[in-house]
């Protein structure tokens, strides 16, 4: 006799195999040797063990589904307990007993997230449901149907949830489009209504547009442009080919007059350029004046040059409408500076004059962190016309604070 933890080969070539309930009969290996059969049957037992731990990683990964899981280890089961093999079988079905508490939390986390699915899909669908009664109510007759039309589709993908509160809440989404469609539909029938009447009004504004449309009295003319604009936009609209050709009529006599305009205003700027050349020498001559007033401090000189500057400035005339602003935001710097000037000099004479520098400070200090807030606020806006605008009116308060300090430090000193 052959022995094996498990099993034994018998003189006469049978094979048995231990259980808890005693040895059973698992067969013969009548070509080998008792040795050749035991190894036979025990790897018939490697196989089945195999296939115990091929089921309990599946099974520990989740790729199966409980229920398929479950059949699994039944079929499994059954080739274990009835197996023709030498090995610990008992051992082998415990591992399988022991994958059911595996399957039943697996079974239990399915159902919450197929509750979980549920719920999902409920909440989305009355949200469609509202999105599309709240639509049925309003008036966006352009947007409104492209929109039921994307909350179908919406409510298409969405998984169907238990068939009576799902029917509920088509019924709902249902009635709410049949709704809208047919106020839409009304909505239409009385604008085509409309649609004759505005016709008539607005061939006669297209008629006062061309009438208009060589005037050269460019102030009043544009202001009344603007009102026909707008009596046009509030007749609404006319059968589309009549608005077309309509539209035409009216935005080509528009464009007949602007276009005149801009050409007269562009002559003018071109007579005001000479007058520019003329300012610009002057800005040369004023700016020249503030170096020789920090030099001098002859601020009663430079006061009266500067006013003979502004005098001949006036006299210059119009400058073309790109360069104004440069113009006499330059011009005005140096008048600001030369009063700065002047009033610090008046600081420096007052008997209050060190508590006012103190204050002078405090305030130009204060305005200048508001002047420089509003500045970053415009760069990140991207409006270089207001950042040009404080950029200018930073360096003119820099130039006063810079003075007020001086004379806050002398009066400390």
């Amino acid at each position: 006799m052959t022995s094996h933890q498990w099993g034994r080969v018998a003189d006469d070539g049978t094979v048995y195999v231990r259980t808890a309930d005693g040895e059973r009969s698992v067969g013969s290996y009548p070509a080998g040797t008792p040795e050749e059969a035991l190894a036979f049957f025990t790897e018939r037992f490697a196989a089945l063990a195999f296939e115990v731990e091929l089921l309990e990683k599946r099974v520990n990964s989740g790729v199966m589904s409980p229920e398929e899981a479950a059949e699994s280890v039944r079929t499994v089961r059954a080739q274990v307990h009835d197996a023709n093999a030498v090995g610990d079988l008992a051992g082998l079905e415990a591992r399988l007993d022991a994958l059911a508490p595996i399957l039943a939390t697996q079974r239990d986390a399915r159902r919450a997230e197929k509750e979980k699915r549920n719920a999902e899909a409920r909440e989305a669908k009355e949200k469609l449901v509202a999105q599309a009664e709240k639509l049925a109510e309003g008036d966006d007759w352009r947007h409104g149907a492209n929109r039921l039309r994307d909350l179908l589709e919406q409510w298409k993908a969405i998984p169907r949830i238990d068939r009576a509160s799902d029917d509920a809440l088509w019924r709902r989404f249902s009635t709410a489009r049949t709704g809208y469609t047919r106020r839409r539909k009304a909505h239409f029938a009385q604008l085509s209504e409309q649609r004759e009447g505005a016709k008539a009004v607005k061939e006669r504004l297209a008629a006062e547009a061309e009438a208009l449309a060589d005037s050269t009295d460019w102030g009043p003319t544009a202001g009344r442009y603007r009102d026909l604009m707008r009596d046009w936009k509030a007749a609404g609209p006319a059968p589309k080919d009549i608005d077309d050709k309509l539209w035409k009529r009216f935005r080509g006599a528009q464009d007949r007059f602007f276009g005149a305009r801009d050409a007269a205003n562009a002559a003018l700027d071109e007579e005001f350029a000479a007058n520019a050349v003329v300012k610009d020498a002057l800005l040369v001559e004023a700016e020249a004046l503030l170096p020789a007033l920090e030099e001098s401090g002859d601020i009663e000189a430079a006061k009266r040059a500067f006013r003979d500057i502004a005098d001949r400035w006036d006299a210059a005339g119009k400058v073309p409408r790109s360069r104004m602003k440069e113009l006499e935001a330059r011009i005005r710097k140096v008048e600001q500076t030369i009063r700065g000037h002047e009033d610090e000099q008046w600081r420096r004479s007052d008997p209050e004059k060190s508590a006012r520098a103190d204050d002078m400070v405090a305030k130009l200090q204060a305005a200048i962190d508001d002047v420089e807030a509003d500045l970053e606020k415009a760069r990140a806006a991207g409006n270089d016309k207001k950042v040009a605008e404080l950029e200018e009116n930073l360096a003119s308060r820099h130039a006063f604070l810079e003075m007020a300090r001086r004379a806050s430090a002398e009066y400390g000193s």
